[in-house]
């Protein structure tokens, strides 16, 4: 199963944690697909992802065992997201299915980062080399 990780799970260090038997396989986007902070938690919002033409959440994909991919979606749901399927593009322009998380209630305004959370993202983000205009965006929520 082909599991695109955009939140703190891209993190390395938190993915091994999760899931041990994750394997990386490259870098992907969602096209027309928008990231936003609108689930709240204790100290700022998480992010979320939905559909939404002239957009793109760019993100790591990994191959992951069933049971792995089930301890991601126990760890998604206590942060207020669930399963869903979509495609990913990869660099070379191919579209692969992918497995993703987004929130699971009606979605809030847009909230304040949680800084701690997004630092992992930025971790994973320069991890895996993901586009540095992405990366700096992300960056710009811990000034």
């Amino acid at each position: 199963m082909l599991y695109f990780a955009y939140d703190a799970n891209i993190d390395p260090g938190r993915l091994a944690v999760l899931a041990p038997g994750a394997e990386f396989r490259f870098i992907a986007h969602l096209p027309e697909w928008k990231m936003e902070y609108t689930i709240a938690n204790g100290s700022g919002g998480l992010p979320s992802v939905r559909p939404e033409p002239g957009n793109t959440v760019w993100g790591a994909v990994f191959t992951v065992p069933p049971a792995d991919l089930a301890k991601i979606d126990a760890a998604e749901v206590s942060e207020g997201r669930v399963r869903a399927t979509t495609q990913a593009m990869d660099r070379g322009g191919k579209r692969h299915d992918v497995v993703t998380h987004v929130g699971n209630r009606k979605p809030r305004s847009s909230l304040t980062p949680e800084a701690q959370y997004v630092r992992s993202m930025v971790v994973g983000g320069r991890h895996w080399k993901l586009p540095a205009g992405w990366v700096a965006a992300l960056e710009e929520h811990l000034d």
